[in-house]
Parts: C-alpha cells; sequence; structure tokens
C-alpha cells in the first residue's frame, strides 16, 4: 500500500514537491479526510467535494499567497484550508472559536478576502489586480466561482469593468449546474449549450465578446489537463477565462445523486454516505416550511399571490409552492436586486407578491427596497428568513441588522412573529391587502408548536400583547426571542412580579400600550435578537424621548460587533440573551 500523502501536506509547498503523478492520490486522501471530518462535524460538503482536483491544481501551479486566490461564497473552500495549514484545527470547522466555514482575512494569508454572500470574487480579485499594478508588482490573481454565481449583477458587472483592463486577472468558472439549488435562467441554459455544442457557439462566445480571452470546458476533475491549462494561462497576459466542469459532490455517491440534499447535509454516516435518522419523536416544524406550507394554502384561494425567491428555492421552501403553482413561482438566480424590483413591478399591476430573501441577503438590495419599494410605497411582502442569530455560518449569514435598517425607511411595516401560529396570521392578514409595504422577519429553526395549523386570524396592524401581567417590572420583547423571556420569568422569586409584553410590530409601533407601560413601571428592560444600535430598543428609548418619559430603560440584544460562528444557543449567551442571561437582567433590575 502506498504511503499517505496528505498527512506530510500541511501548506502549499508541500504539493508543490509532489510528482504530478502523485496528485491524484492526494486527492483521493484529501476527499476522504473532507467527508470524515463534515459527517460529524457537519458543514457544507458537496460543493467541496466537487473542487478537490481543482483546489488541488491550483496551488500547485500558482505561488499562492504571493499569488492571489479568492473563493467565492466560500462554500467549496474547505480543501483550500485543509491544505493550507489547518488541517489538523479542522475538525473545528463552524464551532464556537474554531476556523470559520468561509475564507477569512484574519484566519490566513492564505485567505485574501472574506467571502460568505456570492459574486464577489471577480470584484475582489479585479481591485487586487489592479492594486499590483500601482504598487509594480508581479502577481497573479484567481477569482473562482460557481455558474450560479456568476449569473448574478455584480458579478457581470465585475466582468464588464475587467474586460476593458489590463489586469492580470484570471476568472475560473466552476460549473456543476448547481449552487444550493438548480441553476437557472439563460445564461445556465447557454453555459449548458456551450458544454455540449462547443464549435457550433464558438463565434458567439459571451465571455469573449468582453475582452476575455477564453479557454475550456475542460473536465474540472482531470488534474493533467488542469495543471497544463493552469500552466499555459500564466504565461498570458491580461483577463482570462476558464471555464471548468465539475460534478458538486464527487467522490460520495449520494451526495452525486442528491446534490441539494448534501450542500449542507448535516450529520451522516462517512462510510455508507446514508443521512443519519432524525428523532422520531414529533418536533415543532420549521420556520421556513411554516412559511412554504402556508403560502400553498393562502395560494389556493388567491390567485393574485405569487412567490419570489433570489435561488433559495429549498431554504426558503417555496419548493411547496413551485409544486403546487409553478406558473407562479420565480426563482430568479442570485439576484437580489432584481428580485425585489420585479415584486414591485407585479404589485403595481395588482398581483401580491411574497418575496422570500434570507434577511442577510435582502441587505444586498437595500437601495431597491427604498427606491422601488417603498418610495412608491407598493404592498410588496417581504419574508425575511434566517432573521436574528443562524449559528455556525457566522458573521456574513446573521440576519441581526434588519430591523435598524428597515425601521428608518418610510412607509415600511416592520413585524415579527414569536411563533408559528403568528407567521401564519400574519401572511394571512398582509395577502388580504395592505396599504404600506411589509417586512415580516422569522428565524433559522424549529419553532415551538406542534399544533400550528390553525384556523387564520386577521392582526391588526400595529397592535401589540401583553403575555403576562406584573407590576415590578415590564419586559418589550419582538420576535421568538419572547420564549426566552417568558423562561426567565417563570424562573424569577415568586415575590416578584413581572411583566411581559410582545410588541410584535416594530413599525408602527403600538404607543397606546407603551404608554400604559411607561406610565405604571418605572423600570423596562427591551429584548431583541437584532443589533442594540438603531433597532427594535432604540425604537423604544426614541418613543420615551418624544414623550418626555424619563423611566429607567435598559436594552438587550445584539452588541455593536460582528458576531462570529458558534451554535445559536452559544451566541446568545455570548450576546447575553438567552434564559440566564435575561433572568440575571431582571434580578439586577429588582434589586
Amino acid at each position: 500500500m502506498s504511503k499517505k500523502l496528505l498527512e506530510h501536506i500541511n501548506f502549499p509547498d508541500d504539493i508543490r514537491s509532489l510528482q504530478t503523478e502523485q496528485l491524484p492520490q492526494l486527492a483521493q486522501e484529501l476527499r476522504r479526510f473532507i467527508i470524515d471530518i463534515v459527517a460529524t462535524k457537519e458543514g457544507h460538503l458537496g460543493a467541496s467535494l466537487g473542487v478537490v482536483e481543482l483546489t488541488i491544481a491550483l496551488h500547485y501551479v500558482f505561488n499562492t499567497p504571493k499569488d492571489l486566490l479568492v473563493w467565492d461564497v466560500g462554500h467549496q473552500a474547505y480543501g483550500h484550508k485543509i491544505l493550507t495549514g489547518r488541517k489538523d484545527i479542522f475538525h473545528t470547522n463552524r464551532q464556537l472559536n474554531g476556523i470559520s466555514g468561509f475564507p477569512k482575512r484574519s484566519e490566513s494569508e492564505y485567505d485574501t478576502f472574506g467571502v460568505g454572500h456570492s459574486s464577489t470574487s471577480i470584484s475582489a480579485a479585479l481591485g487586487m489586480a489592479i492594486a499590483s499594478k500601482i504598487n509594480n508588482e508581479n502577481k497573479h490573481h484567481i477569482a473562482v466561482i460557481g455558474d450560479a454565481s456568476i449569473a448574478s449583477g455584480m458579478a457581470f458587472e465585475a466582468l464588464n469593468h475587467a474586460g476593458v483592463t489590463d489586469a492580470n486577472l484570471l476568472v475560473i468558472l466552476n460549473d456543476n449546474a448547481i449552487g444550493i439549488d438548480p441553476s437557472v435562467g439563460a445564461l445556465k441554459e447557454y453555459l449548458t449549450r456551450m458544454k455540449s455544442k462547443r464549435s457550433d457557439i464558438e463565434q458567439h462566445n459571451i465571455i469573449e465578446a468582453l475582452n476575455f480571452d477564453y479557454s475550456g470546458p475542460i473536465d474540472g476533475h482531470n488534474l493533467e489537463e488542469l495543471i497544463s491549462e493552469l500552466q499555459r494561462l500564466k504565461e498570458i497576459d491580461g483577463p482570462k477565462f476558464l471555464h471548468v466542469t465539475t460534478t458538486k459532490g464527487k467522490g460520495l455517491k449520494q451526495a452525486e445523486e442528491d446534490q441539494v440534499k448534501y450542500h449542507a447535509p448535516g450529520k451522516f454516516d462517512k462510510v455508507s454516505g446514508d443521512l443519519l435518522p432524525n428523532p422520531s419523536v414529533s418536533q415543532p416544524p420549521k420556520y421556513q416550511d411554516v412559511f412554504g406550507k402556508t403560502i400553498v394554502e393562502l395560494a389556493k384561494h388567491n390567485e393574485k399571490i405569487v412567490g419570489i425567491t433570489p435561488a433559495m428555492l429549498t431554504g426558503s421552501s417555496l419548493k411547496f409552492m413551485l409544486d403546487a403553482f409553478p406558473d407562479r413561482t420565480f426563482d430568479v438566480g442570485i439576484a437580489e436586486q432584481h428580485a425585489v424590483t420585479l415584486a414591485a413591478g407585479m404589485a403595481t399591476q395588482g398581483i401580491i407578491p411574497f418575496c422570500n430573501i434570507y434577511s442577510t441577503f435582502l441587505q444586498r438590495a437595500y437601495d431597491q427596497v427604498i427606491h422601488d419599494v417603498a418610495t412608491q410605497n407598493l404592498p410588496v411582502i417581504f419574508c425575511l428568513d434566517r432573521a436574528g442569530l443562524v449559528g455556525e455560518d457566522g458573521a456574513t449569514h446573521h440576519g441581526v441588522f434588519d430591523l435598524a435598517y428597515l425601521r428608518c425607511i418610510p412607509n415600511m411595516i416592520i413585524f415579527a412573529p414569536r411563533n408559528e401560529v403568528e407567521l401564519r396570521n400574519i401572511m394571512y392578514t398582509a395577502q388580504l391587502g395592505l396599504d404600506h409595504p411589509i417586512a415580516i422577519r422569522y428565524p433559522r429553526g424549529r419553532g415551538i408548536t406542534l399544533n400550528w395549523q390553525q384556523p387564520f386570524e386577521a392582526i391588526e396592524i400595529g397592535k401589540g400583547q401583553c403575555l403576562q401581567e406584573g407590576k415590578d417590572v415590564a419586559v418589550l420583547s419582538i420576535g421568538t426571542i419572547a420564549k426566552n423571556v417568558t423562561n426567565a420569568i417563570n424562573s424569577v422569586d415568586s415575590n416578584f412580579s413581572i411583566a411581559h409584553f410582545d410588541l410584535r410590530f416594530v413599525k408602527p409601533l403600538d404607543e397606546k400600550l407603551l404608554h400604559s407601560v411607561f406610565q405604571k413601571f418605572d423600570k423596562i428592560i427591551t429584548i431583541e435578537d437584532g443589533t442594540v444600535k438603531g433597532g427594535f430598543g432604540s425604537a423604544v428609548l426614541e418613543f420615551a424621548s418624544a414623550n418626555n418619559y424619563t423611566n429607567t430603560i435598559k436594552i438587550l440584544g445584539i452588541p455593536d460587533t460582528f458576531i462570529h460562528h458558534g451554535s445559536v444557543e452559544e451566541l446568545q449567551q455570548l450576546c447575553k440573551i438567552d434564559t440566564t442571561s435575561i433572568l440575571n437582567e431582571i434580578k439586577t433590575f429588582l434589586g
């Protein structure tokens, strides 16, 4: 049996010391290493398996870290991390105080650019290439981008700019016909034709028309072909484009056959590849499934309802809508800006668009929310999945800014349901007809209610609720963090009386309820799973100031810093919004 290679590989210099005929064995060992770790520690599997050979070839041919390698999104960078000094700590991937699941500049000099959202790689690598010319440095600059990401507007903007420069830039298209869900759109169909009918459309190549030196498609799992082509491209000046075809999940049968499920499969058997079974006990539903099943239920009775998502059909559970109403469901690809303005256009014609975007990704369409929706007061229904702390994906994915960045926009209604029934009811209310756009934000993961499919009830806009009467301290919460508040209050000494109010709406605030609270309680605590700067607590402070209240107010929420990765429970403890921390704050207030 040949000796193990990977155990002697710690940095790319070690790879370059190997003979090319040894690299396929290294690829096999690297692929097995990734499978073994992710099977028990969880993470993004399929994308990294698909680029094992490409990762090795890039570090073999180019002089990283002097030559700058930029990965798009970062789902596919596990092999890169293992080969760049992090093999021995890779088991800490995505865990509290462990390494990040995405490239991160503060973690390694080989991580040249921090990523998490898609389609940034070409812009960043072009910026580096231009900087190298200004600094009179001779470097190579490589951007690795997927076929789903390259369809984004930002990627096209970068290609458009790069094509009129003489920058030493190599764009590598990792074409596997899938992002998280299968890639969509005319560009995807064009790339498919390029792979099958290269000679027929050679004279009409979009990339060459943008002044790139185009080569490919080539087999991304053929190391000999990859290395030969990369070495050739090293000698060519100016912007270059290499089209590489790969198989997402390569090397694990189940991951190749079910690429959506094995994008981030959770725990699985590392030998068989089978997913480990979930406990058979009944569990509350995921909030995304409450949304997905409820929109179908509503759409059956309201033919004006449509669903829109930017490449998150599975993650948002709009797949249920696609199955039931394919002509009223629109996956627009990784194009958040387009998704928002598409919804706005539909709303002008009396359609009721439910635009489902992860909270962190709506940040990418902020101008469209203001300029195209709110300025025209169009009743678009934004459903912001993954709001609050999302856990192991870390700082790029936490949805903690939405309350603050939406609250300052005129005409916006902002609602945060505390449970599944509230989510259903606000969706029902919104499709009945609103005079303004609304943002409904809810968290990743499971809710708290088994019997959630209850008859619909309309919700009065701007109306909060008293969840528990009391006289010593008032706690005001927004959204699902109410669960932690309830648990904390239930642990308070019975000699004290704590009131709990769910405001439900950050905008408009229930001012009648707030006046009652401020007149009754000297001490008030606000709690949110959003940033304390500009969020729900800030709104309550503004109300107090405007009405000359001088009550003592304590704001709990996400502190003014970027929160990194860990479980949601660990991060809530870090931010002091877990049950124990809330209980301690209440006790402090009680003296």
